[in-house]
């Protein structure tokens, strides 16, 4: 009897996902996606925070048409909007944005005023992670952008993992990838970026907690800068 995506428990999508990264530990980022698309179909997606469309681009290469899931918060920059419009426009991908429970001045009328400078967390948590867990319901496994070098605390980013939280296979394709690598896959294929990659930033999410990063700091040194916070809480 064949097993279908319904049939798989917990268990079963665990123990996939594990022998998965080990497999396609030396894979090249198309074959893992590839691997991904012919094993979970239309329940799985792409998280794009629309800093570039590479994982957009690659996924849309091994499942045309696939789901590109965006997080609008409320407090994103214009030109992250306007990349997100672009991605929709020109590739071959279908953008769901997702959006929080409430509007940012609900949120600051239950909460008070610029709660992202004061409990960044729960900012985070309120604005991207529920709204996220909501939204990834409906597959068994979804994409990230995630890359190793990064930062310290991705150092260990599994090329195909299991999200304990989601209780969903994780796949960070480029997890191996440098700045160099993604720089080229860029100008090779003609990548949309977010044009404030071009300006200083290096990483980029919310407008009131990012910043331009100086010289010598590290790609993600602009993300709640001066505090003790490096994850929005999505990977974590």
């Amino acid at each position: 009897m064949t097993t279908t995506q319904e049939d798989r428990t917990t268990d079963d999508l665990k123990a996939l996902a594990e022998q998965a990264g080990r497999d396609l530990e030396d894979a090249s980022a198309l074959e893992i996606l590839q691997w991904a698309a012919d094993t979970f179909g239309r329940r799985f997606c792409v998280t794009s925070s629309m800093e570039d469309a590479v994982v957009a681009h690659l996924a849309s290469r091994a499942l045309p048409g696939v789901d590109v899931v965006f997080l609008d918060t409320g407090y994103h920059f214009p030109e992250t909007i306007g990349t997100r419009d672009a991605v929709e426009a020109v590739m071959d991908v279908n953008v769901i944005t997702l959006t929080p429970r409430q509007t940012v001045a609900e949120q600051d009328a239950e909460y008070g005023p610029k709660l992202h400078d004061r409990n960044p967390d729960l900012c985070c948590k309120l604005r991207k992670v529920q709204p996220l867990e909501e939204g990834l319901k409906g597959y068994l496994a979804w994409a990230t952008g995630l890359r190793r070098d990064e930062s310290p605390t991705r150092a260990n980013t599994p090329v195909v993992g299991w999200d304990e939280k989601r209780q969903k296979v994780k796949i960070s394709p480029i997890a191996k990838w440098t700045q160099d690598d993604v720089d080229a896959y860029v100008a090779e294929h003609g990548v949309l970026t977010n044009p404030l990659l071009m300006d200083g930033y290096t990483s980029v999410g919310c407008a009131p907690c990012t910043r331009r990063v100086l010289e010598g700091e590290d790609a993600r040194a602009g993300r709640w800068a001066g505090r003790a916070k490096t994850e929005c809480g999505l990977h974590l």
